[in-house]
């Protein structure tokens, strides 16, 4: 079973026909500002409905279908608040053409009282939501004893998607450590070979060899945001977290949790009602820089060499010097 995707226009005006009627006409369009992949837009039609639009060349047209994918897998558990989906498509207009995503405008409020405790809240009750609709159960992708499989899948997610402007790629796997080598690590290695020395490749290849060593198979699979840090929630009207910009997959939830404590972290009352809802495995503070190894390897391909040194520490905090 698989999740049923928003409709894709070959227009945008054939969108906004389907969505508003036939009269409906754009009243008013406004620039939004952040993000650096992405142009964003309001647009305000003339029934004063109000949507948001992120546009991008023609080819991207991927991101915004992935992006689509993981709003409506994640709005699916029914569990933690997202943007309305309403359509992506692609237009011939401007010369060279665009991709687009349309979503619900998103109204934002002053957080409640509480709001970290019950976004963690939320959060908890995804990572323990039924994820048996989003996972591919028959790949055919086979591999060695032991790595990605077609059989028992447990772990990705039934397309490839994007982490930042990065293709991220979500082989099933019946294995949560085989699936964060092979899909997670190792092409993040890959891509980054140019970097490293000929000892740092060695013990790249010890962390990938030993990884059982270091990371345990989770007690229920979790669909996870996959991005998780405090850009991509916001505040609602009703004063709740929404979740945007994911990179969803089904994983082992301590990575998401990982994420939240790269870039700054959240406040302690987020985590210690996280806890409260949600156990965490012993041991989790081990393996929290190995998580978020990923994402720093993500942002050395990404944005260049500035990442390096954090990358190789977080190596040698593993397998050693």
């Amino acid at each position: 079973m698989q999740i049923t995707l928003p409709p894709n226009y070959t227009s945008l005006a054939a969108a906004l026909i389907s969505l508003f009627g036939k009269s409906a006409t754009i009243a008013q369009t406004a620039k939004v500002p952040g993000g650096d992949i992405n142009k964003s837009y309001a647009l305000t039609m003339d029934n004063g409905k109000r949507i948001f639009m992120k546009a991008n060349a023609k080819e991207n047209a991927p991101f915004f279908t992935a992006e689509a994918a993981g709003i409506t897998a994640i709005a699916q558990t029914g569990t933690i608040g997202t943007p309305e989906i309403l359509c992506t498509g692609t237009d011939n207009g401007e010369e060279v053409g665009y991709s687009f995503l349309l979503l619900g405008f998103i109204e934002s409020g002053k957080k409640r009282a509480d709001y970290w405790e019950k976004f963690a809240q939320n959060l908890a009750a995804m990572h323990n939501a039924d994820t048996s609709a989003f996972v591919e159960a028959d790949s055919t992708e086979a591999g060695a004893p032991g790595s990605c499989a077609p059989q028992k899948m447990k772990f990705g997610f039934f397309q490839d998607n994007f982490i930042g402007a990065r293709p991220q790629k979500n082989t099933p796997c019946e294995s949560w450590i085989s699936f964060f080598r092979d899909n997670r690590l190792a092409p993040q290695f890959s891509a980054a070979d140019r970097y490293f020395t000929a000892e740092d490749r060695v013990r790249n290849q010890k962390l990938l060899d030993y990884l059982e060593d270091f990371l345990v198979e989770p007690e229920n699979p979790s669909l996870l945001h996959g991005d998780l840090w405090s850009g991509n929630a916001m505040c609602g009207a009703d004063g709740n977290a929404l979740l945007i910009d994911p990179a969803c997959y089904v994983g082992h939830a301590e990575a998401d949790l990982a994420m939240t404590e790269l870039f700054g972290g959240f406040p302690s009352s987020f985590y210690d009602a996280y806890r409260e809802a949600r156990p965490l495995q012993p041991g989790y503070e081990s393996r929290r820089d190995l998580y978020n190894l990923y994402q720093l390897l993500n942002h050395l391909n990404l944005f260049g060499s500035g990442y390096l040194n954090a990358v190789k520490s977080v190596v040698a905090e593993y397998v050693g010097l």
